[in-house]
């Protein structure tokens, strides 16, 4: 296995996916009003621009990394993501530096990260998506791994402490793992029988990777899923079949998510009087 004792520089760069469509947040949702501000966001279905305690979501996210060492950001957008640079560029910061990485197309999340080759150099790089607020602590346990890891949150926790109702988090993607913590498995879209073998302990993936320079090959390297999209987790998968070292973290914690206009409320509520600082 390679990587197996190499041993990185303490990880301070970070790439966010923030192309994404925002299909279900241009939605409207029955019984939720907006402010107009966060409905011009939400229309535009830039789902990391919605303004919760006079700040974007996105601030409350990167303020949240740089907390726990996080100095250099890189945000890979569309061509149509004008307001994301304006706002960005024009805004005083003292914690980080912004730069941008456009993805021309909608190609997934692995052309995404592609897109941010030249940003991360021979650094490794956190990959976090721009609507979920991780918890600073559980983002700082990556830090000591010594090549590749993910995290992989508790069901309970992620049932007890997220906004996430708990039908959505038993679709979401389950992380196995050996004796060793290494990487085995990432079973997307579980089976219901699959989840309930799991039991409450099962690790949970929100796309929280710590990742070395070889995820640029590996993005390279896979074909377009059944989506048509070159993913992620295949490009995780490449890695593990290839012998790097990929390490999975078990996380006590849940993860807010900003993904329809119906969760606005609730993070906002959840982040409380969480003062972003850039």
């Amino acid at each position: 296995m390679t990587d197996a004792t190499r041993l990185f520089a303490p990880p301070h760069r970070a790439v966010i996916m923030a192309r994404g469509l925002g299909t279900r947040m241009r939605r409207a949702a029955e019984g939720v009003t907006l402010a107009e501000g966060q409905a011009a966001a939400a229309a535009a279905g830039v789902k990391a621009m919605i303004t919760l305690n006079d700040r974007p979501f996105l601030d409350h996210v990167i303020s949240t990394l740089a907390d726990v060492g996080y100095d250099e950001f890189c945000l890979v957008i569309g061509p149509e993501h004008q307001m994301i640079r304006d706002y960005y560029d024009g805004l005083d910061k003292t914690r980080v530096s912004i730069s941008y990485a456009v993805q021309d197309e909608p190609l997934g999340t692995a052309d995404a990260v592609a897109a941010a080759e030249s940003f991360a150099g021979d650094d490794r790089v956190l990959v976090v998506n721009s609507d979920n607020f991780y918890p600073g602590r559980a983002v700082a346990m990556l830090a000591g791994v010594p090549a590749s890891a993910t995290l992989g949150f508790l069901k309970h926790s992620m049932i007890a402490e997220s906004n996430i109702d708990p039908d959505r988090i038993a679709a979401f993607a389950l992380l196995k793992a050996d004796a060793s913590h290494q990487l085995t498995e990432i079973i997307e879209k579980p089976a219901p029988e699959i989840v309930a073998a799991a039991g409450p302990d099962a690790l949970v993936s929100m796309n929280c990777f710590l990742l070395t320079p070889r995820i640029f090959e590996a993005c390279r390297s896979i074909e377009k899923s059944e989506r048509g999209e070159f993913e992620i987790v295949d490009a995780v998968r490449w890695m593990v079949q290839a012998g790097e070292r990929f390490d999975v973290v078990p996380v006590d914690a849940g993860v807010l998510d900003m993904s329809s206009r119906g969760d606005i409320a609730p993070v906002e509520a959840a982040l409380g009087d969480h003062r972003a600082v850039l």
